[in-house]
């Protein structure tokens, strides 16, 4: 299957009205639906404490990605610092909380992509991008001109305006979201974020209005669409039936959807009896067996620990 990465069908005008037109919307930023309305390429900090430079923690051929992203070489992963959202149980915390990482310039960061394709990676897997999408423009510009030409992985949280979904619109080629909660009070409970629930369902309709279904090539490698990614939390706290429910009406009942069971206490997650423990057996077949109830066909699970391996 010949494939041809959504930005390199772009022109210059284009791609080049996309990178000032998303560093315009940081000069008032609202970005993401946080809206905070600062400068940030005049000093201004917003709630994800990053200006107008890209902030990122690590990088390297990621194999713990699901399978179409991983294949033989691994998925090119750039981790970004900070984040939009302020989960209490983040994993991630030394980075999306403390900012573990450090600025650089848009220059080196195309450098990074380039590095990450001559390794023989897969794509380019951008983690919690959502609050660096003009930096990350503006170097993925340049690495378009130093060669690059493999899928773009915009890995994010699910909290993201839609405003700035349709400036990634024949950029990216491939959308994961995390659908973390049905329930937005939940959500700004142990988030810190508000409407997450509606924001998070308008966001995946647009991601799949751009890219569709996702798209295996005989590799078995993702070359385009949509994958979502589901975390069950304890005591049915992420609501997982209507987030099954919603993407089998509302987006698809193709859409690939990777139900996890990685869940385990993190930062501040002790703080809240509710959330203090890992999920069970029990809990997770539950999960699974909902997503098949509500008709999902492409439903990857994971299960290395304390569960028997198994994989739909």
């Amino acid at each position: 299957m010949k494939f041809t990465p959504a930005y390199l069908k772009l022109s210059e005008h284009e791609f080049i009205e996309k990178v000032e037109h998303a560093f315009e919307i940081i000069k008032k930023c609202s970005l993401c639906p946080r809206n905070c309305n600062v400068d940030r390429t005049a000093g201004e900090k917003g709630a994800c404490k990053v200006l107008d430079k890209p902030y990122v923690s690590s990088w390297g051929p990621h194999f713990g990605e699901e399978r179409p992203l991983v294949g033989r070489y691994g998925s090119g992963t750039i981790f970004f610092g900070y984040c939009n959202l302020a989960c209490v149980y983040c994993q991630n915390w030394t980075i999306s909380h403390l900012g573990e990482g450090e600025e650089i310039s848009c220059e080196d960061l195309a450098g990074i992509m380039i590095y990450l394709q001559n390794l023989g990676c897969h794509n380019i897997n951008l983690v919690t991008p959502t609050h660096q999408v003009p930096q990350i423009l503006k170097a993925l510009w340049i690495a378009m001109n130093q060669g690059l030409k493999i899928p773009v992985v915009y890995n994010c949280g699910g909290y993201e305006s839609i405003k700035t979904l349709k400036i990634l619109d024949g950029v990216i080629n491939i959308y994961m979201p995390d659908f973390k909660y049905s329930d937005s009070e939940k959500a700004e409970k142990y988030s810190k974020i508000k409407k997450y629930a509606e924001v998070a369902k308008e966001a995946l309709k647009e991601m799949h209005r751009q890219v569709g279904d996702l798209i295996i090539n005989e590799q078995g490698i993702a070359l385009r669409g949509l994958l979502v990614r589901h975390l069950v939390l304890p005591n049915k706290i992420a609501g997982t039936e209507e987030v099954v429910r919603f993407i089998a009406e509302e987006v698809s009942t193709n859409t690939y959807i990777n139900i996890m069971d990685q869940y385990r206490p993190c930062y501040n997650a002790n703080e809240y009896p509710e959330l203090n423990r890992r999920i069970t057996k029990e809990e997770f077949e539950e999960a699974v067996n909902i997503a098949l109830k509500h008709g999902l066909k492409r439903i990857d699970c994971l299960i290395y620990s304390k569960f028997d391996y198994f994989r739909f």
